[in-house]
C-alpha cells in the first residue's frame, strides 16, 4: 500500500488514534484510518499495513512526524516503533500524555456504550519507574536463530529483545514451547501469602495488587456480618481480605473458572473457613447455587466483561453495592450500562495506570441499587 499524509484526530480504544485519508489518496479518499505511533493533532506521514479499498477502515502506522505534538518523547525503548515489537503501544508520549489519553478513552466508551458522562482521571500506581521495570510476569517467544522475542504488533512474527523496557529485574520469565522449572509461585499482599500456578492469572504491574485490594475494600464498604460474593475470583485475592473484612458472623462465597486457580484459592483461604470457593463458569454456578441474596458482589471478569447472563445473576441477588473491576473500556461500559438497565447506577469510578506504556488501563467501579 502506499503512504498517506493525515492529521491525527482524537486517540480511539485499541492504542491507536483515528485519522482520515485526504483526496490526495485517491479511491481511498475519505477512509477512516487506525494509526498507531501518532498522538492527536499531528501531522503524520502513514504506511497504510491492512485493509483495502472498499473497507470500513484501514489501519497503518505513523513513520514520519511532520508536525509532532508537544507531547511527544522519544521511545525509551529500541524496539518501540513501526514494525518493531508489539507490546507498548504509547512510548512515544509523555506519561502524563498517556494517561490522558486512556482517561479519554474510558469516558468516550463510557458515554457511547453506557449513555454516562463522567470525568475520568486515570491514576499511577507505585511500583514502576518512570512507567519502566513494573512488569513482574513475561512470556517471551524464539526467534528462528532462538534468541528470545515478543510478539509483533498483530502478527505472529517474533522482534528480537534483548531487555524489555518494562520488565522488572526479578520478573517471573516464561518462554513458549520451554517447560518452567516450578509449577507455583508465592505472592504476597499486605502480609499474607497467595501460590499462584507459574502459568496463572496475577496482575503484572508490581503495585496492582495492593492497589486494587485498597480500591475494592473502600469501594465495597462491606461490614461485619455481611454475605459476599466474589466473582471471577482467581486464587482469592480479594477473598482473602473481604473475609477479613466480614469476619466470621459472615460469610464469603467466591466462584471461579480455572479448576487450579480454584484449588489454590481453597489452599490460599483455608484459615478462613467462612469462606466457600466454587468451581464453574460463573453464570451457571449463580444460576444453579440459588444464593438468596448477597449485601455485596465483587465482579473482576476477564477481558470481554461480564456481560447480559452474569449481571442478570448478580442483579437477583438484590446486593446494596456491586464493585465491578475492569480491565477493557468497552467491556467495562457495556457491564455499566447492563446494571444501569437493571436499577444499579454507577456510583464513583476509579481509573488506575497498571500498565503504562500500553493502552491497556484498570477500572473500579462503584454501582448501588437505585432506591
Amino acid at each position: 500500500m502506499s503512504d498517506a499524509v493525515v492529521t491525527v484526530g482524537p486517540v480511539a480504544h485499541g492504542g491507536h488514534c483515528v485519522a482520515r485519508l485526504g483526496e490526495s489518496a485517491g479511491e481511498l479518499a475519505g477512509t477512516v484510518v487506525f494509526v498507531r505511533h501518532t498522538l492527536p493533532g499531528e501531522r503524520v506521514v502513514v504506511e497504510l499495513t491492512e485493509g483495502e479499498p472498499g473497507d470500513r477502515f484501514l489501519r497503518g502506522d505513523a513513520v514520519a512526524v511532520l508536525t509532532a505534538s508537544p507531547e511527544r518523547v522519544a521511545p525509551p525503548c529500541p524496539f518501540a516503533g513501526p514494525g518493531l515489537c508489539g507490546g507498548c503501544d504509547f512510548q512515544h508520549a509523555t506519561l502524563e500524555e498517556q494517561r490522558r489519553l486512556k482517561a479519554s478513552v474510558v469516558a468516550e466508551q463510557l458515554s457511547r456504550l453506557a449513555g454516562i458522562d463522567r470525568e475520568v482521571v486515570v491514576e499511577p500506581v507505585p511500583g514502576d519507574e518512570a512507567g519502566l521495570r513494573y512488569r513482574t510476569r513475561m512470556r517471551f517467544h524464539r526467534t528462528a536463530d532462538g534468541s528470545l522475542g515478543l510478539r509483533r504488533h498483530r502478527s505472529r512474527d517474533v522482534q528480537p529483545v534483548d531487555d524489555c523496557r518494562i520488565q522488572a529485574p526479578d520478573a517471573l520469565v516464561l518462554v513458549e514451547g520451554q517447560e518452567p522449572a516450578y509449577d507455583v509461585v508465592e505472592e504476597e499482599v499486605r502480609g499474607r501469602s497467595f501460590d499462584v500456578a507459574v502459568d496463572g492469572f496475577w496482575q503484572v504491574h508490581r503495585g496492582a495488587p495492593d492497589t486494587l485490594v485498597d480500591a475494592v475494600l473502600d469501594a465495597a464498604e462491606v461490614r461485619r456480618g455481611d454475605r459476599v460474593v466474589d466473582l471471577y475470583s482467581g486464587v482469592g485475592l480479594f477473598t482473602a481480605f473481604l473475609a477479613d473484612a466480614v469476619g466470621p458472623a459472615g460469610a464469603v462465597v467466591a466462584v471461579e473458572g480455572d479448576r487450579t486457580a480454584v484449588e489454590h484459592a481453597r489452599d490460599n483461604l483455608r484459615d478462613l473457613p467462612w469462606t466457600d470457593v466454587r468451581h464453574g463458569r460463573v453464570d451457571r454456578v449463580l444460576h444453579r447455587a440459588r444464593l438468596g441474596s448477597a449485601d455485596v458482589v465483587v465482579l473482576d471478569p476477564p477481558r470481554e466483561g461480564a456481560k447480559k447472563a452474569v449481571v442478570e445473576e448478580v442483579v437477583a441477588l438484590t446486593p446494596r453495592t456491586v464493585v465491578l473491576v475492569a480491565c477493557d473500556p468497552a467491556a467495562y461500559a457495556r457491564d455499566v450500562g447492563l446494571f444501569e438497565a437493571r436499577g444499579y447506577r454507577l456510583d464513583r469510578m476509579r481509573a488506575f495506570d497498571l500498565f503504562p506504556m500500553t493502552h491497556h488501563v484498570e477500572v473500579v467501579a462503584v454501582l448501588r441499587r437505585d432506591r
